[in-house]
């Protein structure tokens, strides 16, 4: 048979017809006729949709007519966002679509822990004032602060579930649970304030609520306690025992003093004593009551006289003893009363006024006397309280489990056998907290000590209210009335977990903060006359701040704490909250704002590396302003984005926060440079007058230095320009011996109302007619604030200068003396005057206080005097082997010291540095026969020139300060005839 097929495969037999291949299909293959016929119906269908109409390629389609393909929103609806990238347009290592990320910078609780008292019970005690209290808990760096909050977080919250999970090196570390910035945890010191309301009982089983706020203890965060100090009503300081008073300590306790709030002491890290300085029982009894007459001296010093009302001693009941880590704490009252239930018979009142003191117990007669008669007679607390204490210890760290069972059982401590082999620490612990039971003692001493809300309104509208006291909103206020108006003092606001908004905390001092409601926000700048900084917010959510996690509520009435949502857009620093509307239309008044402890000089200017994120970063630095109470921000002339804080770690805290949290972005840093002021040494060598534009009026004005002291007054608030004149002209009188004259015509503080500075009228009615000369006093006053804010030599702030007026010549018409024409010319004989009364540079000094071994003082000595510093005293500190070394250094020359110290001292000295005082800067700044050489250290009497020299150039000013600039032109001719000006 021939092939049908070539080598190909292709057919090359013939075709068969169509009838015989239907013939040689089989019967069984054959479809239905009528199936057949739809099936051909489809193909032809589906061929006409397929096809593409046959039209001739060159025919023009119209625009409406054409085919595009579907859009992406068309494609995959509307409820997808959809995005059209160009080619290459994004690079790969990024996602056409970012994944959404849930940002988290602080530690946060998924749901409210367990606690051991219900929380029903206590949003009821929110209404009663007089069960509740407002405390601040405040000291120096690692003094135990935050401990001592985690000994009554333990106490309230159910945490051992928590605890049991720990393992390894974890199982060691401190709890802290008011520690939620995750910069906190890897620092191991407090950056932010913290505050937790805990519903704690006293010795009698009463429940009190304690609304508690953990300061920061290092220096440079001293701002956060003052913030925190404004809205309590008593601060309960806690001291290391070894380390006694610290720098930060003395300052605290110096701001407590002079605002008036009522101190508790807690003398922390008792177990100290015992376990690294092995004192025996009778030395521990004197380092103690050395540590508390330390304080006390401190407390007399600040008011001389005023003393022995602060005082602080066991006997008082208003100084409690703890161990924080170990988690005990008691004051004599409550450690009489372990006594009391132990011997029923016994007065635990009296027998607690026994056991401080030079009180000795006789054990032969059973007797207390004030002298050791007996040959066996101790100290009363040295015999009832100390040696019980370190006997537990004594017993629990060296004996066998079997033997320490028997001499536990004895002091009613049982323990498992478990329990008993486990390690030192936790032995001590599970001893300890049986032993001496829960912080009552504390608890106690705060109700006693601390005043409640109703009683502590009192001191804050004397202090810090600046409406009437007797309208009807500062009578709501007084009385805590929940019903009245409300009225909210704000001063922190914390940031959310997430970092994109802000919480404000505040105390509620009149009415009840509820959600929904509308307010007015007053700022710092408001005043009934100048509405200006307000605003309208409505309050969108109300908790009770617990730190790491918050309880919503539907209402927080008066005298205590609370966090607002909704209404944090305009604050900046601190606010005040009233309703939109007051009774009978009073009008509403701030509360002043913090007066706080030290100043921001430490300096430096930022720039996004991206120029383009330069919105980004302003929006960042505006955060930082409103999360930082201390810190400002501000662009100099040149362009600069200057940030000013209070040290170094302050600074690197707000760098690493405008960094990672405010503004994700990288930015470049200028090297830390400081704020300087200028002052005057001289009275001015003339009277420098200038004359107006209009050539119709003439001031003529004199500077000299003010007396020493007078400047710190004023800041501190000792006197006030808004006082009534006889009251401001009596402290001159008194304090610094000037005469009636001159203490009755003080025109103004400058720049503001509490600038170190003072314009005052010295012009005579005989010369010059006074009436006319009131028109234009505010328009000088506002010359000289404007003059005094930005001094001629590197516009820095002028400070402690006088500014007296002594001759004005005015125009008749009012339209000659304007403002426009006065306020210019009146700056111009401020800096004119200045300028010819030998004008010096002041720059900040930090104290510097060092804390170590003996060895390590020689260094302090090397190492300030390489940076223009000098000690100013140095000695041992009392029952231990450290050493404290006080000294002074100029923040310019700062920068680093910390660090150059401790490697000096190979790590054993730790270094606190805190702004003191301002000082003269040697040398003239404006001697032009200084020759600077760059890259070379200027001379002693050259520094002053090199500063301002450099300043000027940093802020894009003119190389040199001329005086002819401020002086008018027949002024300066003449001088410059007569020899009194040599340039």
């Amino acid at each position: 048979m021939e092939d049908l097929y070539d080598e190909f495969g292709n057919y090359i037999g013939e075709a068969d017809s169509d009838e015989e291949q239907n013939e040689q299909v089989p019967e069984a293959f054959k479809f239905d006729e009528a199936f057949d016929d739809e099936e051909e119906e489809e193909d032809v269908n589906d061929q006409q949709l397929m096809e593409v109409d046959d039209g001739p390629s060159n025919a023009v389609i119209l625009h409406e007519d054409k085919q595009y393909y579907p859009s992406a929103q068309q494609l995959y609806g509307t409820d997808v966002e959809t995005m059209v990238q160009e080619e290459d347009a994004q690079p790969l290592s990024e996602p056409i679509i970012a994944p959404v990320q849930q940002k988290k910078f602080a530690i946060a609780e998924t749901e409210l822990p367990p606690v051991h008292f219900s929380r029903e019970f206590m949003s009821d005690l929110l209404n009663f004032p007089d069960q509740i209290r407002n405390v601040a808990v405040v000291g120096h760096l690692h003094h135990g602060k935050t401990a001592f909050m985690d000994m009554l977080v333990r106490q309230t919250h159910d945490l051992t579930e928590r605890l049991e999970k720990r393992i390894g090196k974890r199982k060691e570390e401190q709890l802290r649970y008011t520690d939620v910035h995750f910069l906190e945890r890897e620092r191991g010191l407090s950056v932010k304030s913290a505050p937790m309301s805990l519903v704690l009982q006293g010795t009698k089983g009463k429940s009190h609520l304690l609304n508690i706020i953990d300061t920061p203890g290092h220096v440079n965060f001293v701002d956060e306690v003052a913030a925190s100090v404004r809205l309590a009503d008593g601060v309960v300081l806690v001291v290391d025992v070894v380390e006694g008073v610290q720098a930060n300590t003395e300052q605290i306790i110096k701001h407590a003093v002079l605002e008036d709030i009522p101190m508790t002491l807690v003398v922390n890290k008792m177990d100290r004593l015992i376990l690294e300085l092995k004192l025996p029982p009778n030395d521990a009894y004197f380092k103690l009551k050395h540590v508390i007459e330390e304080i006390n001296t401190v407390i007399e010093n600040v008011l001389p006289g005023q003393g022995e009302r602060r005082r602080l001693s066991p006997e008082k009941g208003n100084v409690a003893f703890a161990s924080s880590s170990m988690n005990w704490c008691f004051t004599l009252q409550s450690f009489a009363r372990m006594y009391a239930d132990t011997y029923p018979r016994l007065d635990s009142t009296e027998f607690a006024a026994r056991l401080w003191g030079d009180i000795f117990y006789n054990p032969r007669s059973r007797k207390f006397t004030r002298k050791g008669v007996e040959e066996n007679s101790k100290r009363a607390f040295v015999k009832f309280v100390l040696e019980p204490i370190y006997k537990l210890y004594s017993h629990t760290l060296s004996e066998s489990p079997e033997d320490l069972k028997e001499t536990l059982a004895s002091v009613g401590v049982h323990l498992k056998p478990s329990q008993l082999k486990s390690d030192a620490k936790e032995l001590l612990n599970l001893v300890c907290e049986q032993f001496f039971g829960p912080p009552s003692g504390f608890v106690d001493m705060a109700v006693q000590h601390i005043p409640s809300p109703v009683e502590g309104a009192q001191r804050m509208l004397e202090r810090y209210y600046t409406g009437p006291l007797d309208s009807k909103v500062a009578s709501s206020m007084a009385a805590c009335d929940q019903d009245g108006p409300l009225v909210v003092h704000v001063t922190k606001l914390f940031s959310t977990t997430d970092a994109t908004g802000f919480y404000s905390f505040g105390r509620i001092l009149s009415g009840t903060a509820r959600p929904g409601q509308q307010v007015r926000v007053l700022g710092e700048g408001y005043t009934p006359e100048d509405e200006e900084d307000m605003v309208v917010a409505t309050i969108s959510d109300t908790w009770i701040a617990e730190t790491c996690y918050n309880i919503p509520t539907d209402g927080v009435p008066a005298g205590n704490w609370v966090l607002l949502g909704g209404v944090d857009n305009s604050i900046v620093k601190t606010a005040t909250l009233v309703p939109l509307k007051l009774e009978e239309d009073e009008e509403p008044y701030i509360f002043q704002p913090i007066k706080h402890m030290t100043e921001s000089v430490f300096k430096v200017a930022v720039e996004p590396v991206n120029p383009s994120e330069l919105p980004k970063m302003l929006d960042g630095l505006r955060k930082i302003n409103k999360s930082y109470p201390l810190i400002s921000t501000k662009v100099e002339e040149s362009g600069e984005h200057i940030v000013l804080g209070t040290g170094e770690l302050y600074m690197d805290c707000v760098l690493h926060d405008l960094r990672r949290l405010y503004s994700e972005m990288e930015i470049k840093v200028s090297d830390p440079v400081t704020r300087f002021c200028e002052t005057v040494v001289e009275t001015s060598a003339i009277m420098c007058y200038s004359i107006t534009p209009n050539k119709k009026n003439k001031i003529t004005m004199i500077a000299e230095p003010l007396d020493e002291g007078i400047a710190e007054d004023i800041e501190s608030g000792r006197v006030s320009i808004k006082d009534p004149i006889r009251k401001v002209a009596r402290f001159f009188e008194d304090n610094y011996d000037w005469d009636k004259l001159a203490a009755r015509s003080i025109w103004a503080f400058g720049p503001d109302e509490m600038g170190p500075n003072i314009l005052q009228d010295d012009t005579l009615p005989s010369q010059v007619n006074k009436q006319l000369l009131g028109t234009v006093r505010d328009s000088i006053t506002q010359g000289f604030s404007w003059g005094t804010r930005e001094g001629p030599l590197c516009e820095e702030p002028i400070r402690n200068t006088k500014f007296r007026l002594t001759d004005v010549s005015l125009a008749e018409q009012a339209i000659y003396r304007g403002g426009g024409q006065i306020i210019p010319t009146a700056r111009r004989a401020v800096y004119s005057s200045f300028l010819m009364a030998s004008p010096r540079l002041m720059e900040p000094i930090y104290s510097c206080t060092m804390t170590g071994p003996a060895d390590a003082v020689a260094s302090v000595y090397t190492v300030l005097s390489r940076r223009r510093g000098h000690v100013l005293s140095d000695g041992p500190i009392a029952g231990t082997p450290l050493y404290s070394v006080r000294g002074l250094i100029p923040v310019i020359d700062s920068f680093g010291f910390e660090t150059d110290l401790r490697i000096h001292t190979q790590g054993q000295a730790s270094v606190n540095l805190a702004f003191d005082k301002w000082s003269v800067v040697p040398g003239d700044p404006l001697d032009r026969d200084v020759k600077l050489k760059p890259l070379e250290q200027a001379g002693a009497m050259a520094t002053a020139r090199d500063f301002v020299l450099k300043t000027r150039r940093r802020k894009g000013l003119a190389e040199d300060v001329t005086v002819s600039k401020f002086l008018e032109p027949e002024l300066w001719k003449g001088l410059k005839e007569s020899g009194v000006l040599d340039s």
